[in-house]
């Protein structure tokens, strides 16, 4: 199997070291817009570079990688699929619906394969809760936590291409409550600030943010973020039932305190950032989509699954800005989607 991968920055060289070593994969193109940085990657790798995207296709491949800029996503998603071929792409498809749609109707129309990057449906830990919901362990669930929290700011010129904390960063909080649950969210209540740095306020962007999401069945959820955790990467999700009550992400890592004289303590070493944190289930994502082109296995998240949580994203942009709840329903892109993947 022969693999092109467009883009090679942080995400692009993890993808592209593990497809390297992967037993059913032969040989890669790496491209990137900054070509003397996938010509070292290439070198490093033993693999071959190329000019540009346009000699991707025209060399022929098996299958494509995106981990471009997201503005650059849904062009090439659509490319590839006119040429036929399965698609790895990072979240998301676009920064708006029309953009999303567009792309998942080219890839619909075309029967290809679109696989989404949202790492977290291969983490142990949220595998192990979504088993432990659908197992009934929980009883009935009557409340979900979620938090997604940065050590440090991203950088400032990146922030005005991000699509904002919504879209960014709790667009992952928001996808893997519905894989966990297997609900659909209802209706959104958001709010956020921009009362940390001004390279916040200066992008149009917040800095924190905390959504009240009902699910379909009634369950309340609360999702929070922030740019700015000094103590470290903090990624959590508690669910609680009325038969029992567990969390993702609580471990020897994570980056918090207890004030109670027998409480834990601190930890020593506490995760850095996302790329260390989901190491080994960006590995495992990347595995699955071999087997998925292979035809070993089913999409474990298409198109139309990332579609669902930009909606979410969208709906709370919406109720940020003007101060209301907002109903899943007045967000373009709903219909029969479930999350029982």
């Amino acid at each position: 199997m022969r693999i092109g991968v467009i883009g090679t920055g942080r995400i692009g060289t993890i993808h592209a070291n593990t497809l390297s070593r992967h037993r059913d994969v032969g040989s890669l193109i790496l491209t990137d817009a900054d070509g003397a940085r996938a010509q070292e990657l290439a070198r490093r790798l033993g693999e071959t570079a190329a000019p540009g995207v346009d000699e991707i296709f025209r060399w022929g491949v098996d299958a494509v990688v995106i981990t471009t800029a997201t503005s650059a996503h849904a062009e090439l998603i659509g490319r590839a699929a006119r040429a036929g071929l399965p698609v790895f792409c990072e979240k998301p498809i676009a920064l708006d619906l029309p953009g999303t749609l567009h792309a998942i109707g080219e890839v619909e129309t075309a029967g290809t394969i679109l696989q989404m990057g949202f790492q977290r449906r291969f983490d142990p830990g949220y595998v192990g809760a979504r088993e432990a919901v659908r197992s009934g362990r929980l009883g009935r669930l009557h409340t979900v936590r979620a938090l997604t929290s940065d050590q440090e700011p991203p950088p400032v010129e990146w922030l005005p291409m991000s699509g904002g904390l919504y879209r960014d960063t709790l667009i992952h909080d928001f996808d893997v409550l519905r894989w966990v649950t297997g609900r659909e969210v209802a209706d959104v209540y958001a709010a956020g600030s921009d009362a940390g740095p001004a390279m916040f306020r200066e992008a149009g962007d917040i800095d924190t943010a905390a959504v009240v999401l009902t699910l379909d069945d009634g369950t309340l959820v609360t999702a929070t973020a922030t740019r700015l955790n000094g103590a470290g990467y903090d990624v959590r999700m508690e669910l609680a039932g009325e038969l029992d009550q567990i969390v993702v992400g609580l471990d020897d890592r994570t980056p918090i305190a207890s004030t109670e004289p027998s409480g834990p303590p601190a930890a020593d070493k506490p995760w850095s950032g996302f790329l260390e944190r989901f190491g080994p289930a960006y590995e495992a994502e990347l595995n699955a989509f071999v087997e998925v082109v292979r035809g070993e296995r089913a999409n474990p998240c298409d198109g139309r699954e990332a579609l669902q949580a930009l909606r979410i994203a969208e709906a709370c942009e919406l109720s940020r800005r003007e101060r209301r709840p907002v109903a899943l329903a007045e967000i373009a892109g709903g219909g029969a989607q479930t999350a029982a993947l």
